[in-house]
């Protein structure tokens, strides 16, 4: 049987190669995609810059709600075939694929919303000699060429968090979606095209060679640059980037929870299961360190290892697979080098810890790792979660705090006292009470801190960040 062929997506330019995408649970080939060379990116900036210079010919706001309403209206049309496609490309499971196409097309509508709700400002004038006669007010405009570069673990919905909001404002933008699931990109950007957005606005391409990448990157007329992925990659990128470019980066950490001793260890082990274990804990703010009382950490661990057992571990497509595959076999086999690391170190292991098969991990606990061992100290990015006993809350938060990573972190008490302790003391850009690190909404603010990010991300702060506040002066006498 054929397999499908996605183009390269910019206009006039040929296509100089191709590479095959395969399924992370089985490796058998889904899609061929045709790649991008050092002309075909070339052809895209100048694309894009002539759109952008020409103010004549820039889309409407009205236009542009009317463009992202219809694709909205295709989304929701064709939701399941995106889910199941977005589950064989990228091994999230299908009942949680179709949680995210549901927030990939309600994204689409924040976009719509921020659009027509957020605004300018008035600048306070008349208020001293230096002001009278005048009124000022500030009006949006977009900043330039969007240049996106997406992660694999959210195909669909992360390009929705880069793409929609530069539609939204009016930027022209190329998006380079993640080499293992560009299929999700692909179709999104052909719902646009397909919902009337000129194919100039929005270009997609695969790229292989990473000078040809930093050439996309690097460009001085890229106006904003928005990167989700490693923060290796990341970090590397934004150094290279030309003087005038802004950017947002989005990389991860080893999430951290605190529990408390009053604690409902049942209830805690459910949700802390789940934030850890979903997606094969292939998610930037995945639950992995737990710092539990000594009064029940035992206890807490055991119970979570139970979570992580009744998992099924399988084919991501099937409606009862709750943990898919890893997006590559080394990614396996990197973890399960992670995992044997800490058990020889002292950890036990309460729970998975031995491959399923070469491309899927069980649920993994251990409990008390060592303070140095790797999956105490970096993002593990895969199905394990570690537990480690406390005695002093204080000590624990300085342990939380310790590395140079943070994100989204968690505390779980009934006191609400200690919950605003923790809360005030924990170095994250947003700590939950009572509820897993990876919990997001799509309008709320996600920020990554020191080494796990830079810039706000969230589509209306995504939207603010692609525009520019341009002030007006309006002097008369009659002010």
């Amino acid at each position: 049987m054929s397999i499908p062929h996605f183009p390269l997506m910019v206009p006039d330019t040929r296509e100089t190669g191709q590479f095959e995408v395969v399924a992370p649970y089985d490796l058998s080939p889904i899609a061929t995609v045709g790649t991008a060379d050092s002309t075909a990116v070339a052809t895209a900036l100048d694309t894009a810059h002539a759109l952008f210079r020409n103010r004549d010919a820039w889309l409407s706001p009205a236009r542009r709600i009317e463009i992202l309403d219809r694709a909205a209206t295709i989304m929701a049309e064709r939701a399941e075939h995106l889910a199941v496609e977005a589950a064989r490309e990228g091994g999230k499971p299908l009942l949680d694929s179709r949680v995210e196409v549901a927030r990939a097309i309600d994204g689409v509508k924040i976009c719509i919303e921020t659009l027509r709700t957020d605004g300018g400002e008035e600048i306070p004038m008349g208020v001293n000699a230096a002001s009278q006669n005048r009124l000022a007010f500030t009006h949006r405009e977009p900043i330039g060429i969007v240049v996106a570069v997406s992660a694999f673990n959210h195909p669909l919905n992360l390009i929705v968090h880069q793409v929609g909001p530069a539609i939204a404002t009016g930027c022209p933008v190329i998006v380079k979606p993640a080499h293992d699931t560009p299929l999700s990109c692909m179709r999104f950007v052909q719902i646009l095209r397909e919902a009337g957005l000129p194919d100039e606005w929005c270009q997609a391409m695969a790229i292989e060679d990473l000078d040809v990448a930093t050439q996309l990157i690097t460009d001085e007329r890229v106006g904003f640059f928005s990167f989700i992925g490693s923060a290796k990659v990341g970090w590397m990128l934004r150094s290279k980037l030309a003087a005038g470019t802004r950017c947002a980066l989005e990389h991860g950490g080893p999430a951290p929870v605190i529990v408390a001793a009053d604690a409902d260890i049942k209830q805690t082990a459910a949700i802390l299961a789940k934030g850890g274990f979903y997606h094969a804990g292939q998610v930037c703010v995945s639950v992995q360190r737990i710092f539990a009382h000594a009064s029940i950490a035992e206890n807490l661990a055991h119970a979570i290892a139970a979570v992580g057992e009744s998992m099924k571990v399988g084919d991501p497509t099937q409606e009862d697979t709750d943990i898919g595959p890893f997006i590559r076999p080394k990614e396996l086999q990197r973890v399960h080098e992670w995992v044997l690391e800490a058990i020889s170190g002292g950890a036990q292991c309460l729970s998975g810890g031995e491959p399923v098969s070469d491309t899927c991990y069980p649920a993994t606990t251990l409990l008390h790792p060592a303070s140095d061992s790797k999956v105490s100290t970096l993002e593990i990015f895969g199905p394990v979660v570690a537990v480690t006993e406390y005695t002093d809350i204080d000590n624990a938060i300085e342990t939380a705090n310790s590395l140079p990573f943070a994100f989204q972190a968690a505390v779980y008490t009934r006191d609400l006292d200690l919950a605003m302790k923790v809360y005030r003391r924990l170095d994250a850009s947003a700590v939950m009470i009572n509820d897993f690190t990876a919990f997001r909404v799509d309008w709320m603010p996600f920020a990554g801190l020191r080494q796990s990010g830079m810039g706000v991300g969230g589509i209306p702060h995504t939207m603010r960040d692609m525009q520019i506040e341009k002030l007006m002066v309006i002097k008369s006498d009659e002010l």
